[in-house]
């Protein structure tokens, strides 16, 4: 991406009839002469830096006033990519923002790329790569806790303290190559004392490796397939969870025909819910079809609900279902319909050998609601998602990679030293780690990586 050519775009969602304000961000040399060429003011508005105007965008060519808006000038390096950056304040919707856009690109500006502005704000020294990645994240957060997680890292949590163990290892890194160049010079080195620096530092990794799971849910949330029998209370269940009539609930086998998604969040976790059709021996095409998804959602998901009726009990058909769900997906087998039978609806989730003949981990009535709150907590502990309060910062999918890899490089130096090797085998897989943990906060890191970072962002960010 050159930096030298303006960019613009349009900075907020654009929806018909959604939203009463919208953006077009200018950025680069040029910001400040197309602004000035687009916006009149009208009276005696004084034009200078973090100072907002009221006029009209008007076309240079036809002198037709295209929008009312309000102009926000910020000359660099005093605005979020350093450079000069003019804000056109829009009225909401499709069209006029759109028009404004077509003035803004014919007077210089090229249309900027997804997250360009970004990679700016961090080729320009702005942010670090984990605060740019945290900003994409605050934005697609899905719950409070995640949009907290992504302050977080804003604030620059993560950033201190990657940069904090990586300035653990230049510091060792320092000693080792100070004595391979000039060993005779200097004391003799503590070998012990370098091994369990890197140990501490390597353990800090794993730990952090680990914590990178309690984030991914945060952040991504999970998906449950709610699968059961025809008429079982599925789509009740749903609606339940859900707490608004997402599914159509009647008392005949097969209403469910399609797939249908639900998003909620539960306990600061952001769940799909997958309702699917009733899994049985059909001879109704349409029905199959939606069978045939069920199947697919089930395989897909990270966690099932298999919903049995507690009047009818356990049957054959539902046995087989459990056995469809793929080795390694949480699953949580769910008595439903305890307002239909003499049982208790409020106890711990029970063995599945229970002696009563119940293989349930919960027992509910979807239709009173009884229950629900035990299935939720089930539901969360059974995928690891039941304590996470206590998460400050957590690396996404491509931090995590790195961290391990550091993590890695780090015991095989440690391998070098339980083999009393010379100093500068220790340094190979040493250096390999710092590189790591550079890559991590953007210190050291490819364009091309870059490019594929900035690329997962949102147009106008």
């Amino acid at each position: 991406m050159n930096s030298s050519h303006t960019i613009a775009a349009i900075a907020t969602a654009l929806a018909p009839g959604q939203g009463s304000v919208a953006i077009v961000r200018i950025s680069g040399p040029k910001a400040e002469s197309i602004g000035a060429g687009l916006f009149v003011a009208p009276g005696h508005q004084v034009w200078e830096s973090h100072r907002v105007l009221y006029g009209h965008v008007v076309d240079p060519v036809s002198g037709e006033r295209v929008d009312e808006a309000l102009l926000l000038l910020m000359r660099g390096p005093r605005s979020f990519t350093r450079e000069t950056v003019v804000e056109l304040h829009c009225h909401g919707g499709l069209v006029a923002v759109q028009r404004v856009l077509e003035l803004v690109l014919a007077a210089g500006a090229r249309r900027a790329q997804a997250g360009e502005f970004s990679q700016r704000a961090f080729l320009n020294g702005r942010l670090d790569l984990t605060r740019a990645e945290a900003v994409s994240e605050l934005i697609t957060a899905r719950s409070r806790r995640a949009a907290q997680l992504a302050m977080a890292g804003l604030d620059g949590g993560l950033q201190r303290r990657i940069t904090a163990l990586r300035e653990r290892l230049l510091d060792q890194m320092a000693e080792l190559e100070a004595r391979v160049d000039f060993e005779e010079d200097l004391p003799p080195l503590d070998g012990p004392a370098v091994a369990g620096e890197l140990a501490a530092v390597g353990a800090e990794l794993a730990q952090l490796v680990a914590e990178a799971r309690q984030g991914e849910l945060l952040r991504e949330g999970l998906r449950v397939a709610i699968v059961g029998r025809p008429n079982v209370g599925k789509s009740s269940l749903l609606n339940l969870l859900s707490q608004r009539e997402r599914a159509i609930v009647t008392d005949l086998p097969g209403t469910t025909r399609d797939l249908l998604e639900s998003e909620l969040v539960l306990d600061g976790v952001p769940l799909t819910l997958l309702d699917t059709a009733g899994i049985r021996e059909t001879g109704d095409q349409v029905e199959r079809l939606g069978i045939e998804r069920a199947r697919a959602a089930l395989a897909a998901a990270d966690a099932v609900l298999l919903l049995f009726d507690l009047a009818a009990g356990w049957s054959p058909e539902d046995q087989a279902l459990r056995e469809l769900v793929p080795a390694g997906t949480a699953l949580l087998v769910v008595g439903n319909k305890a307002d239909l039978v003499v049982a208790p609806v409020d106890r711990e989730p029970v063995d599945r050998e229970q002696p009563d003949g119940v293989p349930a981990d919960v027992v509910i009535s979807a239709v009173s609601g009884a229950g629900r709150e035990a299935l939720v907590a089930a539901l969360l502990q059974r995928c690891g998602a039941s304590d996470l309060q206590g998460v400050q910062v957590a690396l996404n999918g491509r931090q995590r990679d790195l961290a391990a890899a550091a993590a890695a490089s780090l015991a095989r130096a440690l391998e070098a030293a339980d083999q009393q090797l010379p100093w500068d085998f220790w340094t190979i897989d040493l250096r390999a780690a710092i590189q790591r943990l550079g890559e991590i906060t953007g210190e050291e890191v490819s364009e091309a990586v870059l490019d594929r970072v900035f690329a997962r962002f949102c147009i106008g960010k």
